[in-house]
């Protein structure tokens, strides 16, 4: 039970500020009298004629493509019963808000007085040229069958009530996995269901969509058994009513039951039932808040069960926002007139696919495990995946073309994919093409730090997805140790611990001792240093035995750049190294340098910097447009810096007339197109904002990027150090295992770009 703090925190929650949690949001310009004279009178006429004259140009010029209705009664809200319409409005807002962060799609919450199925149908109808979709919510049974059957087969639009085949569809993936790892067959399997509601009728019917017989699934109400004697059922749950002579209770259906499919109430399985199932039985205990038998007492009783619930804190949480955003986001984005059970299927089996797939670094983080993997406690996705929007909203819009109800085609299927991420915010499109990149030649890397939870992670992540083939520096006894507790998947990988005896070691030595004599070092100094993780990672890369070096995890950044810059050296025709990060912003990438390596630079090393990184940039297939950065704009003020960065401008210019690049100039000028040519028209910049960020000094160009990873919200993929002759590069102290995936990834398409020189 919730205690009262936390009752209260609810009731805060809802009402602090601006009561409820949605509001109404402009999606156009309305700062000037002109906006408002096109969002309104007179302009508003013109799409209403056209639409007028089209019907379906409604879809054009209004939201309608993007909207659903969320629309209940109040008869039937969560566990609370019949509390009316009113009293369910903030449940309606709540699911207005999961379509909207989960899939992008606008919602107008509706409750309704209307307790008949004709009183509810009516009001339904009469707003379809509103709305794109429909998600009935919160309707008792049996209401809820006929009102959803009138809708589907009197609208043009897709209607689904979630609270019958949300359940149905997540459990219905959730059955397929879970039969594949205990060993059943779906034709085979012995079934229980508890439950009668529309959740349990509707899961019912998928499991036997799925293959699962009738003849093998027996069905319970708070009455009992459905049977054909009983005068009490309607025709939706008599379907499913058996004949069996065998069963009369709970118990006796139980002995020998493959899956016990809960959706009634807690604690009605006690683990003697659980004792008389099958060998690896099923149970998925969906009952909430309380299961129908306890997780902790249900793994108890039976070390070979696969157990999943509806809720958070225990495994394979079935929860229903693993489809139905993304079920109506692929129904809207191809028009689709209804959503029809080969949709729903498509959906089950996308989500299903999806588990056995590696799990994105980032969902381990969000629910504070280590490596989530397909098994007996990971049968179903989490819904803070964000794939998810790709793989189940495709799998719908794919199946509504094929089975004959979409209205609009999809025929770019990876710019769909694209669309779906940019709609959450995920414009990670430069980091996946450099992912694509990497895989093309996978390289292999060092990870000089490999005794640390977050490399380990990081290197099965790129040898998953066969970005680089990993080798491990550092104590082989604590490696093989975090390998084993974190149960990660790097038994085939090559560990050297430089400390011990190992390969190559009197090679390197000596290599370092010949680069290193005239600078003090002596042979017995030089093997020393080789038991340096990062020297020794050095010489591999030098060697040939490794293609990029990963380092800096929880070392300063010296200590990885020094080693470099004795054993590898610079580029040919490269006077100096500088570091560069790229910044993933809500407006596309920013590279901006150097902000790691070189303190105060002259005009000279500014120019190199410059080119350093204008050429990196390249590399990744963007034109580069660079602002030379100060406190002034083109002379207005005068100092040590504006004169630098001019004068570095000029020599820019006169040695390189085809790079694209301007300054001084203040940043807000640099990163704004209109406001550069409106007030500096003569610049090389204007046409389009600044993607490369050149500072003046490493203390500007490092507060920067902190600033904008720390309150702009942007990701800082670096630092990525330039001019070194092979693929040497530096994490930040303490970064995450993505910003270590996507270092490795840098890593290999540099290393990609050495050897192609």
């Amino acid at each position: 039970m919730n205690k009262p703090n936390r009752k209260q925190d609810a009731l805060d929650y809802h009402s602090n500020g601006r009561p409820g949690k949605i509001q109404v949001v402009p999606t156009k310009p309305t700062n000037s009298q002109r906006d408002l004279t096109l969002a309104y009178s007179p302009g508003v006429a013109e799409p209403c004629l056209r639409i007028a004259d089209n019907v379906e140009d409604v879809y054009k010029y209004t939201a309608k493509g993007n909207l659903v209705g969320v629309i209940t009664n109040g008869t039937a809200v969560l566990g609370l019963g019949n509390i009316g319409p009113e009293a369910a409005k903030p449940v309606m807002e709540g699911k207005g808000l999961l379509f909207k962060i989960y899939a992008d799609i606008d919602v107008f919450d509706l409750e309704v007085n209307a307790k008949t199925v004709d009183e509810f149908v009516a009001i339904v109808k009469a707003l379809e040229p509103t709305f794109g979709g429909i998600n009935l919510e919160d309707i008792s049974a049996p209401t809820c069958f006929e009102i959803e059957r009138r809708l589907k087969a009197e609208m043009k639009i897709p209607v689904m009530h979630d609270d019958q085949h949300g359940t149905a569809i997540i459990s219905g993936a959730a059955l397929i996995n879970a039969c594949e790892i205990q060993g059943k067959k779906l034709d085979k399997i012995k079934m229980v269901v508890n439950g009668a509601g529309a959740a349990a009728v509707s899961c019912s019917k998928i499991y036997l969509s799925l293959g699962v017989k009738k003849e093998n699934l027996v069905m319970f109400d708070i009455n009992g058994l459905l049977n054909p004697e009983r005068t009490d059922l309607d025709e939706m749950r008599m379907q499913f009513a058996t004949e069996r002579k065998d069963i009369k209770t709970l118990a006796d259906a139980m002995k020998g039951a493959d899956v016990f499919i809960g959706l009634s109430a807690g604690h009605v399985v006690t683990p003697d039932m659980l004792k008389q199932m099958a060998k690896n039985p099923i149970v998925f205990a969906m009952a909430n808040p309380v299961p129908e038998i306890d997780y902790d007492v249900a793994i108890k009783t039976r070390k070979d069960i696969l157990m999943a619930t509806g809720r958070a804190d225990f495994p394979n949480q079935v929860n229903n926002v693993l489809g139905f955003p993304y079920i109506f986001r692929g129904a809207l984005d191809v028009r689709a007139t209804a959503i029809n059970e080969e949709m729903k299927l498509a959906a089950v089996k996308a989500i299903a696919e999806m588990a056995k797939k590696p799990v994105p670094e980032e969902v381990n983080l969000a629910y504070n495990t280590k490596n989530l993997k397909f098994g007996r406690d990971y049968i179903i996705p989490k819904p803070m995946d964000q794939r998810l929007i790709c793989e189940v909203s495709t799998a719908v819009a794919r199946a509504a073309m094929e089975s004959g109800v979409a209205r609009k085609a999809i025929t770019d299927w990876d710019a769909y994919s694209e669309q779906l991420r940019l709609r959450i915010g995920s414009d990670d499109r430069l980091l996946r093409n450099i992912a694509n990149k990497a895989k093309q030649s996978p390289k292999r890397v060092v990870f000089a730090e490999a005794d640390n939870y977050k490399i380990l992670k990081a290197a099965q992540i790129v040898k998953e997805e066969g970005i680089a083939t990993p080798i491990l520096l550092g104590n082989l006894a604590r490696i093989k140790r975090i390998i084993k507790e974190s149960d990660l998947e790097l038994d085939d990988i090559h560990i050297i611990d430089p400390r011990e005896e190992c390969e190559h070691f009197n090679e390197y030595a000596e290599y370092l001792f010949d680069k290193r004599q005239r600078r003090g070092i002596t042979l017995s100094e030089a093997r020393k240093m080789l038991t340096q993780r990062n020297y020794y990672g050095v010489c591999m890369v030098q060697f040939g035995q490794a293609d990029a070096l990963i380092s800096g995890l929880t070392k300063d950044y010296v200590s990885t750049v020094k080693p470099a810059l004795q054993i590898i050296g610079t580029e040919k025709g490269v006077n100096r190294v500088a570091g560069m990060y790229m910044m993933i912003t809500k407006k596309g990438p920013v590279f901006i340098g150097d902000a790691t390596v070189n303190v105060n630079p002259t005009v000279q090393e500014l120019v190199d910097i410059t080119v350093l990184i204008e050429h990196s940039v390249k590399q990744f297939n963007i034109k580069p447009r660079i602002a030379i950065l100060s406190y002034s704009n083109f002379g207005s003020n005068e100092g040590d810096i504006p004169v630098k960065t001019r004068e570095t401008v000029r020599i820019l210019h006169e040695k390189y007339p085809d790079m694209i690049v301007d300054g001084d100039m203040q940043a807000n000028f640099a990163l704004n197109s209109d406001l550069l040519a409106d007030n500096f028209p003569f610049s090389t910049l204007n046409g389009a904002p600044a993607n490369t960020l050149v500072f003046p000094n490493l203390e500007s160009g490092n507060i920067a990027y902190k600033l904008l990873q720390e309150i702009g919200g942007a990701e800082a993929v670096g630092p990525i150090l330039l001019g070194l002759k092979k693929s040497v590069h530096v994490l930040q102290l303490g970064s995450s295992v993505r910003e270590i995936v996507n270092m490795v990834t840098i890593a290999v398409v540099d290393a990609q770009e050495k050897d192609g020189k």
